[in-house]
């Protein structure tokens, strides 16, 4: 079987919308989608999902290690040989703390791909091909709104630019926004019908990239 490397934050680790702040909470196996995705591939899967992770930067709040590029490095030379890295990220990146321009996010997926592109790391796996998802847009709502004040706008821009972003670097792309929407709970986690949604157009793209 193939073997899928699914990196991102918490709606990679399956963490469900926030109702009340300080809760630490997880979906369960059979509702989070890389686990569905799995299932409907025929493949078989890495979960590496951090719930905070962003794509470049050093989280004040939460620590250093929520840098994407530091974990990237680490679960590239932990697992595998892998045969296709699926990176969903961007989401913490709108936060407010950070002040980063869409562009900006843009710039650090585009670190990631110069990580996982490298010769040394696609040698070491005996190559591996990339897709990259697009998160949907966050809402500015709910109980961690004030973390993502502004992060409506900047989030809407993140499809474009990943997808002009992936056609550049010949990789993959799909866009989640097309299949799924964030909550209206907290406005940034997926609820159980979008990760079973998500998980199934994920698993037709992997097909079509895996053969």
């Amino acid at each position: 079987m193939a073997l899928v490397l699914c990196f991102g934050d918490s709606n990679t680790y399956g963490t469900p919308p926030i109702v009340e702040l300080g809760k630490s909470e997880r979906f369960d196996a059979q509702t989070r989608w890389p686990r569905l995705m799995a299932a409907k591939a025929g493949i078989d899967l890495v979960e590496e999902g951090l719930p905070g992770r962003t794509t470049m930067f050093d989280d004040p709040i939460m620590g250093a290690h929520m840098n994407g590029q530091t974990g990237l490095k680490i679960a590239l030379e932990s697992y595998g040989p892998i045969d296709l890295l699926v990176i969903m990220l961007g989401t913490n990146d709108v936060k407010a703390r950070f002040t980063a321009l869409p562009a900006q996010v843009q710039g650090g997926m585009s670190s990631l791909l110069d990580i996982a592109q490298h010769r040394l790391m696609q040698e070491r796996h005996g190559g591996f091909q990339i897709l990259v998802i697009s998160p949907p847009p966050v809402l500015e709502q709910g109980p961690i709104r004030y973390e993502f004040f502004g992060g409506a706008a900047r989030s809407a821009h993140l499809a474009g630019l990943y997808g002009d972003l992936a056609a550049a670097r010949d990789v993959h792309f799909l866009d989640a926004g097309q299949h799924i929407a964030v909550s209206p709970v907290d406005g940034v986690h997926f609820d159980a019908p979008a990760h079973q949604a998500l998980a199934a157009a994920v698993a037709a793209k992997v097909r079509a990239i895996l053969g």
